[in-house]
């Protein structure tokens, strides 16, 4: 099968397009067929090594136990294990990897119960593959910041992949969104339902005259220190720094919101597998707005 494979740290230049074996599911496991995945910067900084702690994870000198990257993809499942009960060949699904990576192939297996649901019908594969990360985040830290109908979210960094699912998902919840986006994105951050927004580039977040129940950090720029003074005496600042535990609940969560029409994927520029070189380099700017998906197979 065709993978994206990087036997050794470095620029978007080590990703090469290569024929590797096909893997075969355990009795555990699923096998799918993948139409399409993503590009974030968890892919991007563990091609780069970073932070170095990423060598300790994958290799002092050189790549070692995850040479396919693809944080999360969208597919059709081939072959099942003989102990999987709740996926069957042909069922469309979608799929958080975690560090297991491995989206950037045509193949690619996971457990029964790994992050991996149904496919959200009204979603094409290429918008299905950028939802699992972004969303899955977003909903993990708004929940750590004990979201409730009624409270003031701020979001800062509402127009990337997590800020973008934020945005959707404090609305969902009953709340109040305040974003701190650059001009650019600031009508985008509107139509995905942000009552007020804070253009970075003209004003101070932080001068704002009003308290926030939850400030959450969607791109891990700022620091509670500065933010806490805008935090009601039991607000909360949550940060993308953090970690986030997802499950297979969270994600079928998730996709009744879509199917609900309560939640959407904004992707900036899709492209194809062989350029995947380019995918990351645009990526690695910080300039994308919500996501970027990458084709694999045509649907």
């Amino acid at each position: 099968m065709k993978a994206v494979i990087y036997e050794r740290y470095g620029s978007a230049d080590v990703l090469t397009l290569q024929d590797i074996a096909k893997p075969v599911p355990k009795n555990d496991e699923v096998l799918i067929r993948i139409h399409a995945t993503s590009v974030t910067p968890g892919d991007w900084r563990m091609r780069k090594a970073d932070p170095f702690l990423a060598r300790l994870f994958n290799g002092l000198f050189k790549p070692k136990r995850v040479k396919v990257l693809g944080f999360e993809l969208a597919g059709v499942i081939e072959e099942v294990g003989k102990d999987v009960k709740s996926f069957k060949p042909g069922d469309a699904v979608f799929a958080f990897c975690g560090l297991r990576f491995g989206g950037y192939a045509e193949y690619q297996c996971l457990r029964e119960s790994a992050v991996i649901a149904l496919k959200p019908t009204n979603m094409t594969f290429e918008q299905a593959a950028t939802v699992p990360l972004g969303s899955l985040t977003a909903l993990s830290f708004l929940r750590r910041g004990k979201i409730a109908a009624g409270q003031k979210v701020l979001i800062y960094g509402a127009s990337g992949s997590v800020g973008t699912f934020a945005v959707q998902l404090a609305k969902h919840f009953g709340t109040e969104v305040t974003t701190v986006c650059s001009t650019s994105n600031i009508d985008l951050v509107k139509s995905l339902g942000a009552d007020k927004t804070v253009d970075y580039l003209k004003e101070d977040f932080t001068a704002l005259d009003v308290k926030f129940d939850i400030i959450f950090d969607a791109v891990g720029k700022t620091k509670k220190a500065i933010a806490q003074k805008l935090l009601k005496p039991n607000g909360r600042y949550v940060s993308v720094n953090g970690q986030a535990k997802p499950t297979k609940q969270d994600l079928t969560f998730i996709k009744e919101l879509i199917e609900a029409d309560k939640l959407t994927s904004v992707i900036d520029r899709t492209y194809s597998l062989d350029d995947i070189q380019n995918a990351h380099r645009y990526v690695e700017q910080f300039r994308k707005r919500g996501n970027v998906s990458v084709r694999v197979a045509t649907e």
